[in-house]
């Protein structure tokens, strides 16, 4: 491997580390994240970790104040509706474009998420239910068989799965509520409702809604 490959390598190594344990609640807004102290525990130089903190910057994960570090930046009260409205219309609209036999699969897939979803709250696993609500409602817009689509929520996954884990408490405190309400969205797919999934749908989510500061 070339000595620019490698660099590569741990540029992309770097930034993945980072970014996994800033998607993971690992570091909270406000957190100050040092480039020496990166490089240490990710086992690389400082050079590949100033390139990961650059791409973190980018995409607003991070602002970086030269020669202090990078502060973890949080989610402001626009991202958090403009976050809410995108999934909510992807899916609704592939919900209610899904045909009969694809909703009934999907049904009884989902209801087998959410059996795993209570032994996940049962075991107090925030990072498990985590995962397996991002599967879940990401079901629903599979159901549209759109790749478009399916291709659009992926880009928004990484600031849903931000956004659980900074209210990671709230979860816990409303892990009945929150299952009765998914329970309730895979009857009104089942159904085939989607107006009243549509309904179900909007107050699940400004209920389970990511901080707003």
């Amino acid at each position: 491997m070339s000595r620019g490959s490698e660099s590569q390598s741990a540029a992309e190594r770097a930034y993945s580390h980072i970014r996994g344990q800033i998607l993971d609640g690992e570091h909270l807004p406000g957190t100050m994240l040092g480039e020496a102290a990166l490089a240490t525990e990710i086992g690389v130089s400082r050079t590949p970790v100033r390139v990961a903190l650059a791409r973190l910057q980018d995409e607003g994960w991070i602002r970086i104040y030269p020669k202090r570090g990078a502060i973890v930046q949080g989610i402001d009260e626009r991202t958090v509706a403009e976050l809410a409205d995108a999934r909510y219309v992807l899916e609704t609209t592939a919900v209610e474009r899904a045909s009969e036999p694809m909703r009934q699969r999907l049904a009884a897939r989902l209801e087998e998420f959410i059996v795993e979803q209570r032994s996940a709250f049962a075991e107090a696993d925030v990072a498990r239910f985590i995962d397996l609500t991002l599967e879940f409602h990401r079901g629903f817009v599979e159901a549209g068989d759109n790749q478009v689509m399916l291709e659009m929520y992926a880009l928004l996954s990484d600031r849903h799965r931000f956004s659980l884990f900074m209210i990671s408490r709230r979860l816990l405190d409303r892990c009945d509520e929150i299952i009765a309400e998914h329970e309730a969205l895979v009857t009104h797919l089942r159904s085939g409702d989607s107006a009243v999934f549509a309904a179900t749908l909007r107050g699940h989510i400004e209920e389970n809604a990511g901080p707003t500061h």
